[in-house]
């Protein structure tokens, strides 16, 4: 027996928490009674209640949606054809969250990938592109500060002369420094101090000191060279590298992040505009075949009226529970269940054909995908039919396409990338910090800061004034060196980076072999598929024939056996929507292929591209179009101390070659025609399809 008891205690003033304490056995847990104050019940009460936030947000129009469509619904719906093509466009169009039909925008809306994801990494002020150039921005800063000292010394030679110091100080100082890509520090400093005490060697019972400092740090060893600092950023230390270039990668990576979600939410909306289609031509069949019913349990009736052969009592109700069969498929059709439908990763990474979806729950998984109201006053019905033409894929050119191509790919060869060059980096962090450092000064001394009298004091009349006649001038160089002795950390990082590089290459040597087995997969698939649809072309034919015949015997009395022709309704109803899953799964297996060689997008002609540049940039840009002109191509290979990072422009659309075969299927067969539902729901029928790419006629058989 296990008890559970929970215990919300209440710690004031401010803070309410929940705790939950398991016994085991029957014993009982007692806890401890909390004695609230009369005063405090109001405000314990207001403090522990569960509020709602009040973000600033606009009012969603999805609260304004029509009821949904349900299975009572069926002679009110009108219907919108919709191509595949507009499918795809409208979704792109309205899709700033690229949705799935995982439930992961309610689940984990923090993985979702959504159109602001490569700006919002971009744009990150810790370790974006724009927060690596920050570290080399100009730093302007300024100090000032007013003392008043009053104290007793004991040694007078320490006070100037006296033991009882009072004294006013103050001190200005300001700065200007900045940190270059070769890991030089300049630094332009600007120092004015006053002190006035009552010291007797003074000459000045207050003075002022004004000046101006110009100084350097030149790294010699390590932190020198612009390959280093674009790598690892100036202040780096042993695996903690923030550079440009490393800024630069991250924000490559979320690009391919992104598209990788572009790629399967246009995989998506294929699924699911397949899946509606594969539901209503699976409802056109049950339609088919429970009207087939009715007319046979009507046949038998009336041969049960007329006291006939074949109209026993045992066979009318035999043909009634066959069409309230076919019903309650017609029904579950229609309105659909709520099981998982086609969508990525459920078999296949593209997405392996399901078709359990009815025509209602289907309809409304397509709408939800292409941003549209779940509800309106039409269903959407697909216009394309899927092809049956065999395609033949050049393994030759295929393989290579899908390594060069796939977005996961690209992917992990940015890691790589990143992982060389943090190699690179933290192999700096084996040399000795050895900088030269420089300073140039200005000095000025002055019983006032600017002059105040004219002739007065004489030399040093006022500070500025000697200051910038160059009467004081001092200069510095020198050295520093720092040398950690072992090196223990250094060589720490160099081969936790070593390790890591050989992690992201050994990733990507399986993630290569993975798209190879996705790529077989997927052809493998495309000619199973291609080979069931003529196999289920024939069993549909045979299956209409079986049923032909037998209706026509029975209605002619030649046949009195019901079984037999109950028996060929359903072979018939069967073979049909097996026919057209067939057909469905043949050309997702070709979307499959598309997606396993990278060219999916490109299938649909879609690019990415970044947004549009600012008034700003543009301007800039036609300023600087004289000075392009005359610019010459950089060689990176002179310039060893810059690493090359990227090859250029990722080439979205390739030209890829397929060869086509003519789909043969023997001997030439005429399909029936998608039936009509009672009263006006016609509307609920697929469009007839194009003769001249499948052979389907829509014409009635003989």
């Amino acid at each position: 027996m296990l008890n559970s008891r929970i215990a919300i205690l209440t710690f004031r003033p401010l803070v309410a928490a929940c705790a939950i304490a398991l016994t085991s056995g029957c014993e009982h847990f007692q806890t401890e009674q909390l004695t609230e104050l009369p005063e405090e019940t109001h405000y314990q009460a207001v403090a522990s209640q569960i509020e709602y936030p009040t973000p600033d947000v606009l009012i969603n129009p999805v609260v304004d949606t029509p009821r949904p469509w349900t299975v009572e619904d069926v002679e009110l719906a009108a219907h919108r054809d919709i191509s595949l093509e507009e499918a795809v466009q409208v979704a792109i169009s309205n899709s700033r969250v690229l949705r799935d039909l995982g439930a992961r925008t309610l689940n984990a809306p923090e993985l979702i990938p959504t159109t602001f994801d490569p700006a919002i990494r971009e744009t990150d002020p810790q370790s974006g592109i724009d927060a690596a150039l920050s570290a080399y921005d100009a730093m302007f800063t300024i100090d000032g500060s007013h003392q008043k000292n009053d104290r007793a010394i004991n040694n007078a030679f320490f006070g100037g002369g006296t033991r009882l110091l009072r004294q006013d100080t103050a001190l200005l100082e300001s700065a200007l420094t900045k940190q270059t890509m070769t890991g030089t520090e300049f630094e332009l400093r600007q120092i004015t101090d006053y002190d006035s005490n009552n010291a007797p060697g003074n000459q000045f019972v207050s003075a002022w000191q004004s000046s101006i400092e110009l100084g350097f740090r030149q790294p010699l060893l390590l932190g020198a060279g612009v390959g280093f600092n674009r790598i690892a950023g100036p202040n780096a230390t042993p695996g903690q590298l923030n550079g440009v270039l490393l800024a630069r990668i991250d924000t490559d990576v979320s690009l391919t992040d992104f598209e990788q979600g572009v790629v399967n939410f246009v995989s998506n909306v294929e699924n699911a505009y397949w899946d509606l289609y594969f539901a209503y031509r699976d409802l056109d069949a049950k339609i088919k075949a429970r009207d087939a019913a009715l007319d046979t349990w009507r046949r038998v009736k009336a041969l049960n009226l007329a006291g006939r052969i074949g109209g026993e009592e045992e066979n009318e109700a035999q043909a009634l529970e066959q069409y309230y069969r076919f019903q309650q498929d017609v029904q579950t059709a229609l309105s659909g269940r709520l099981v998982e439908g086609t969508r990525d990763n459920n078999g296949s990474r593209a997405g392996t054909f399901r078709g359990l979806e009815g025509v209602q729950v289907a309809e409304r998984r397509l709408r939800l995908l292409m941003g549209l109201p779940i509800t309106e006053g039409e269903l959407l019905r697909p216009a394309d039919e899927p092809t049956t033409a065999e395609v033949v894929f050049d393994w030759s050119l295929s393989a290579p396409e899908s390594l060069d191509r796939r977005v996961e790919l690209r992917r992990q060869r940015w890691l790589v990338k990143r992982q060389q060059l943090e190699l690179e980096a933290n192999k700096r962090f084996l040399l000795p910090a050895l900088d030269a450092v420089g300073l140039y000064r200005f000095r000025g001394f002055g019983k006032d800061l600017f002059r105040q009298h004219t002739g007065a004091n004489g030399e040093f009349n006022n500070a500025w004034e000697s200051l910038t006649d160059g009467s004081f001038q001092e200069w510095q160089l020198g050295v520093n060196l720092t040398l950690p002795v072992g090196y223990r950390q250094g060589h720490a990082a160099v081969r936790n980076a070593e390790l890591q590089l050989a992690r992201a290459r050994a990733i990507l040597y399986e993630q290569e072999r993975e798209v190879i087995l996705d790529l077989s997969d997927s052809i493998g698939e495309a000619k199973r598929a291609h080979a069931v649809v003529e196999t289920s072309l024939n069993r549909l034919k045979a299956a209409q024939r079986q049923f032909a015949v037998l209706q026509d015997k029975f209605e002619n009395e030649i046949v009195t056996d019901l079984d037999l022709v109950l028996e060929a309704q359903r072979r018939y109803a069967d073979a049909e929507s097996a026919y057209f899953r067939a057909r469905v799964e043949y050309v997702l297996a070709l979307k499959n292929v598309d997606y396993s060689k990278g060219s999916l997008l490109e299938k649909n002609q879609i690019h990415l591209a970044e947004g549009p540049w600012p008034i700003g940039a543009h301007h800039d840009a036609a300023q600087r179009i004289p000075v392009h002109s005359r610019t010459l191509e950089m060689i990176y290979s002179e310039h060893a101390d810059s690493p090359i990072v990227s090859a250029g422009e990722y080439g979205q659309f390739q030209e890829i070659v397929h060869e086509h075969a003519d789909h043969h299927v023997a001997p030439p067969f005429e399909a029936p025609p998608a039936p009509t539902p009672p009263g006006e729901a016609d509307s609920w029928s697929s469009p007839e399809v194009d003769t001249a790419s499948d052979g389907w006629s829509g014409k009635q058989i003989d």
